[in-house]
């Protein structure tokens, strides 16, 4: 019995993050900055790239080790950060990972992005979350992010629907207790898996970016869209914000998977750097007993 191209791809699509095993074929699609949308529920046709699926849908997360050299109070922290990629099948309506296969999933590549340093007595702990849909032609369909240190902890969540949807919490005096709604536009998190799907479809030129939650909660600013500008080069793509003084620099393997070498952050001249160490693929989600622990040195990480 034949069945068409797109059918034959919707039954290979099957869970892809910490309890899938089986592979799909999914590939990018054209980008562009003016997505107004309100976020299709109905999940988008997938093309077949074998390249993009062999490496992406093998049962496997990319976990990638970098020195880091951060940005705090004025000094520079010593620490490391990691990136961890992984395709995920995520629910539309719900905005999280799904349990099951179902042709309604909307395929994403996640990053979990980590940092760990320390400023003086106490330690920072970061994380940021992007989903973001592999057809890359719509805004990131969830961003979050948490700082912990010894003075207390910070979070945000925002939510791509008919607009932005953005929840933000704080022990801070005047962060709180926030819930705002903002037009949609270019999200400084969604460039790092943007980026990993297809370098050329990063927004150039002049366009409005809301910065990363993780700048927005450590320098305090106003949640919002900013005027910025882009420019892609053959391997790297730098973003410069002039309202914050802020500008970002990624350097990447121009070549598939665009790996992540290194990145740079500016703000107010001080620069945050990150140095790759070590890349690996690992079902990492398995790998959790004492046993596994020699993986850490794998990546160099104490």
């Amino acid at each position: 019995m034949k069945i068409s191209t797109y059918a034959f791809v919707f039954l290979l699509l099957a869970i892809t993050s910490c309890k899938e095993k089986t592979k799909s074929n999914i590939m990018a699609s054209n980008y562009t900055t003016t997505k107004t949308k309100p976020l299709a529920l109905k999940p988008l046709k997938p093309l077949v790239s074998k390249e993009f699926n062999n490496y992406w849908y093998a049962g496997e997360a990319e976990l990638s080790s970098y020195k880091l050299e951060q940005v705090r109070y004025g000094e520079i922290r010593k620490g490391h950060s990691v990136l961890v990629y992984v395709t995920e099948p995520f629910l539309a309506k719900e905005q999280v990972k799904a349990d099951h296969d179902n042709a309604s999933n909307i395929p994403v590549l996640k990053l979990n992005s980590t940092k760990k340093f320390n400023t003086g007595i106490y330690p920072y702990s970061i994380m940021q979350s992007t989903f973001y849909p592999v057809s890359n032609n719509t805004h990131a369909v969830k961003v979050s992010a948490s700082i912990q240190e010894w003075c207390g902890h910070t979070y945000l969540q925002l939510n791509n629907r008919a607009e932005f949807n953005i929840v933000a919490h704080s022990y801070f005096e005047g962060e709180a207790d926030q819930s705002i709604t903002l037009k949609k536009a270019v999200l400084e998190n969604e460039l790092w898996t943007q980026l990993r799907i297809d370098p050329k479809s990063l927004p150039v030129g002049n366009f409005e970016i809301i910065p990363s939650l993780e700048f927005i909660r450590l320098k305090h600013k106003r949640i919002k869209a900013y005027k910025a500008t882009a420019k892609l080069n053959p391997d790297n793509y730098k973003v410069n914000i002039p309202e914050l003084n802020r500008s970002l620099t990624i350097n990447f393997n121009p070549n598939f998977p665009y790996d992540i070498i290194s990145w740079e952050e500016t703000t107010n001249g001080l620069t945050t750097k990150a140095t790759k160490l070590k890349t690996i693929k690992s079902a990492y989600w398995n790998k959790n007993s004492n046993k596994d622990e020699h993986l850490r040195k794998i990546l160099l990480l104490k």
